[in-house]
C-alpha cells in the first residue's frame, strides 16, 4: 500500500475507535434511541441530494438499514447508556466477525476451515471471561446488549455479501441512501420505550455537546469512515486492508481510559487478548499456512 493510503487507513481506525467515547458523551444527554434517529437523519440529509443511489433492490436497503444501523446501534447505544464501558464495548463488538462466520455457515452454507474453528473457540473463551466480570463497572445487560449489537452487525454483513451479485457498487452511495431507513424505526422505538417526555426534554435542552456527538457520529464515523474505507477496499485486495480494523479496540480502550478513566481489570485484558488472538488466527492463519506450503514445495523441488 502507498504510504498516503496507509495514513488514510489509520485515519479510519482513529475515527472509528473514537466513535465509542463520542457515543458515551451523546447518550449522557440524549436518550440512546433518539440519538440513533438523529445520527442517521444527519447522515442521510443533505447527502442524498449529492450522492447517487446505486441501482439495487429496495429490499437490500431495508435489510442493511434494519440490521447494521437499527439493530447494531440500538443495542450498542443502549448498552453504553446503561453502563457498558466505551472501551470494552469497542472490544466486544469485534465479536461480529465470528457471528458472521456462524451466520455464513447457516444461511450461505459456507464450509468451516480449521483456523476458523480455532479462532471462534478463542474468541468465545475471551467473551466468556469478559462476561464473568459483570457488576457495577460493567452491567450484565450492557454486555449482553453489546453482544446482540455485534450479532446484528454480522447479519448485516451477510446482507453485504449479496451486493456482489449486482456488480460493482458504490458503498458510499449505498451507506448514504441506506441511512434513510433507520430514522423512522429509531423514532418509533424511542417513542415507545423512552417516551415523548424524554424526547421533548432532550430536544428542548439540546446542547453543543449533543450537537457535536450527532455530527461526529453522522459525518465522521458514518460518512467519512465508510467513504475512506470503501476507497481503500476498491484500490487494494481485502487481505491488505482488512487487518486495520483490528486496531480499533486499541484506540477505543485507550480513549476510554484517558477520557473516562475506564480502568481494565486483568481478566478484561486476558479476555480481550483471547478475543483479538481469535481474530488474528481467523484472518492470518490461512494465508500463513498457504505460504508455508508453497515454501515447502519450493524447497522440495530439484
Amino acid at each position: 500500500m502507498r504510504p498516503s493510503d496507509i495514513l488514510l487507513a489509520l485515519v479510519v481506525v482513529l475515527v472509528w475507535g473514537m466513535n465509542f467515547v463520542v457515543i458515551k458523551a451523546g447518550v449522557s444527554e440524549v436518550p440512546p434511541l433518539l440519538l440513533g434517529a438523529l445520527r442517521f437523519t444527519a447522515a442521510a440529509l443533505p447527502a442524498v441530494f449529492f450522492v447517487r443511489a446505486p441501482r439495487l433492490p429496495l429490499s437490500l436497503y431495508l435489510k442493511y438499514g434494519m440490521t447494521i444501523a437499527v439493530g447494531q446501534f440500538a443495542c450498542l447505544f443502549t448498552a453504553i447508556h446503561v453502563g457498558m464501558p466505551s472501551g470494552l464495548a469497542s472490544l466486544v463488538l469485534q465479536s461480529q466477525a465470528f457471528f458472521t462466520l456462524i451466520f455464513a455457515v447457516v444461511f450461505l452454507k459456507e464450509a468451516w476451515r480449521p483456523s476458523q474453528l480455532v479462532g471462534l473457540l478463542l474468541a468465545a473463551i475471551g467473551l466468556a471471561l469478559i462476561g464473568t466480570t459483570h457488576g457495577v463497572s460493567m452491567p450484565l445487560g450492557g454486555f449482553l446488549l453489546t453482544v446482540a449489537g455485534a450479532a446484528s452487525w454480522a447479519v448485516g454483513n451477510i446482507v453485504n455479501r449479496s451486493l456482489a451479485r449486482h456488480g460493482p457498487v458504490s458503498m458510499v452511495g449505498f451507506v448514504v441512501w441506506s441511512s434513510l431507513v433507520p430514522p423512522l424505526p429509531f423514532l418509533a422505538l424511542s417513542l415507545l420505550i423512552e417516551g415523548p417526555e424524554a424526547i421533548t426534554a432532550a430536544l428542548s435542552h439540546f446542547s453543543l455537546r449533543s450537537l457535536g456527538a450527532v455530527a461526529y457520529l453522522a459525518w465522521g464515523a458514518t460518512l467519512l469512515g465508510y467513504g475512506l474505507w470503501s476507497r481503500l477496499m476498491s484500490r487494494y485486495p481485502a487481505s491488505q486492508v482488512s487487518p486495520f480494523p483490528l486496531l480499533v479496540p486499541l484506540v477505543g480502550l485507550t480513549a476510554g481510559w484517558l477520557i473516562y478513566d475506564e480502568a481494565l481489570r486483568p481478566v478484561h485484558l486476558l479476555g480481550g487478548a483471547l478475543l483479538m488472538l481469535g481474530l488474528v488466527v481467523n484472518l492470518f492463519w490461512p494465508r500463513l499456512s498457504r505460504r508455508w506450503r508453497e515454501r515447502g514445495l519450493d524447497a522440495g523441488r530439484p
